[in-house]
């Protein structure tokens, strides 16, 4: 195992328990952010430049930006709690229980004995053709659904802020 991919997941690891395990929902997002962009260097280093740069791109840029800016819009002024909750032991026995149970019923699953398939060959530019040419009203209809819950998260954070700014009427 290169030290590089060590390094990466050791990083991405960390980064996704922060996420999970921060109380700040701001602290939270942009360790998921981090999360993000460590999951993009694996697939960079497995070869795989498209996903790499969609995750970049897509779960980077746009879902960790949306995030904080939902939590950004719609959260009260929240008393500081501290940095884990109470339950974390007895959340990390279930965890571990979870995992190993996991970990078990996938070594143990016929399906790992099978031998994969050849991976299909193919590159950025035949992606794209595709994306442009055979996939494009489902990707039109994906952005369509995607702005239309943008706009209705915004709605949904503006009315509750005016509920909250005049004593819960509106």
């Amino acid at each position: 195992m290169p030290l590089t991919f060590t390094i990466i997941a050791i990083v991405t690891i960390a980064a996704a328990v922060a996420a999970l395990s921060l109380r700040n929902l701001v602290h939270c997002a942009l360790a998921l952010s981090g999360a993000f962009v460590g999951l993009a260097g694996v697939y960079l280093q497995l070869g795989a430049q498209f996903v790499g740069f969609a995750q970049v791109l897509v779960y980077v840029g746009a879902v960790s930006i949306l995030v904080v800016f939902a939590i950004l819009l719609t959260r009260n002024d929240q008393p500081t709690d501290p940095l884990f909750s109470k339950a974390t032991l007895a959340s990390l026995g279930v965890t571990v229980a979870v995992l190993g149970v996991l970990v078990w019923a996938i070594a143990k699953s016929s399906v790992t004995k099978k031998s994969l398939p050849p991976p299909p060959v193919a590159n950025v530019k035949q992606i794209g053709d595709a994306l442009m040419t055979k996939f494009v009203l489902p990707l039109e209809v994906i952005a369509l659904l995607l702005t239309a819950a943008l706009i209705g998260a915004v709605i949904i954070a503006m009315h509750n802020g005016s509920k909250n700014k005049d004593g819960g009427h509106q």
